[in-house]
């Protein structure tokens, strides 16, 4: 039943991310992406310590440097895949991103030699194939943006996995308000060398605003404590897979609200994500299977 519980917690994580990749086009057109990434994190901070600060007390050094660490590599990932959006598509942006469905098992494997079985091999592959029929619209050539997007997805990867290894010993809520407060502050300090904190809220468009809110409370505050509770109760690899579903969210919200038009690769694309999930999720009853033949 946990394991239901957590595989749906992450779904409603791909869900809402699905939406920001549109929220934080329309954010960029009024600030710049760091101003973005510490709107986002500093407000979710502020939300989840409000909300958790009966947490505060319980926090331990091991809360404390783990979601440091989960907050460095979260604000990394946000920045290189932010500033890459504004020098590729968002289609491509959102592909590149999503390798991280191959590359946890891969630091699965290098980091702590766990064995990684050929479900979540052919999981993992079908799912970056399917996100490439559904993202990739326009060319293959590599630019600036697509190497950050790229880059981008190694970090979520280390995301993914350090998430999933720590929330099986410490408090998921508590590392996730340490991540974002680490986060947050990482922002405002990027910003302040910039010189690039706004001094008058009064100018800002209502479109920056708005925008700025929705990411800080569903994209991360929400999104993310989801995620966090949800790797509790999965596997990476498995959460990854199903994270990989933020690309076909995307689609039919852009289908949606951006009127745009639904191509048969598009189609094919999601149904090849969903095969890959449905590999994952109905694992140990293929293996039942194999075993009950072999004897």
């Amino acid at each position: 039943m946990k394991q239901y519980i957590g595989d749906g917690l992450l779904l409603i994580t791909a869900i809402v991310w699905g939406s920001g990749f549109v929220v934080t086009a329309i954010a960029l057109e009024y600030l710049t992406a760091y101003q973005v990434m510490a709107g986002r994190f500093i407000l979710a901070a502020l939300i989840l310590s409000i909300l958790f600060r009966k947490k505060f007390k319980t926090f331990s050094k091991a809360i404390l440097w783990k979601g440091a660490v989960l907050g460095t590599i979260l604000y990394v990932g946000f920045a290189l895949q932010t500033v890459g959006l504004e020098y590729t598509t968002p289609s491509k942006n959102a592909f590149l991103t999503a390798v991280n469905v191959v590359i946890v098992p891969v630091i699965a494997y290098v980091v702590y030699k766990r064995k990684v079985d050929r479900f979540e091999i052919i999981g993992s592959f079908l799912a970056i194939i399917g996100i490439g029929f559904l993202a990739l619209q326009g060319t293959m050539t590599i630019n600036i943006g697509d190497v950050l997007s790229l880059a981008c997805a190694v970090a979520f990867a280390f995301d993914i996995f350090y998430t999933n290894h720590f929330v099986q010993k410490e408090d998921a809520i508590s590392l996730t308000v340490v991540q974002f407060i680490t986060a947050g502050a990482i922002g405002l300090i990027t910003i302040a060398i910039q010189g690039d904190i706004p001094t008058n809220f009064a100018n800002f468009e209502s479109e920056a605003f708005y925008s700025i809110i929705y990411l800080a409370v569903f994209s991360t505050t929400i999104a993310y404590v989801c995620q966090n509770v949800g790797f509790k109760y999965t596997t990476a690899t498995k959460g990854a897979i199903i994270l990989s579903l933020e690309a076909l969210f995307g689609m039919v919200l852009s289908v949606i609200i951006l009127q745009e038009v639904l191509s048969g690769r598009m189609v094919l694309g999601a149904l090849l994500i969903m095969i890959a999930i449905l590999i994952t999720e109905l694992k140990p009853g293929l293996q039942k299977r194999h075993v009950v033949k072999n004897t």
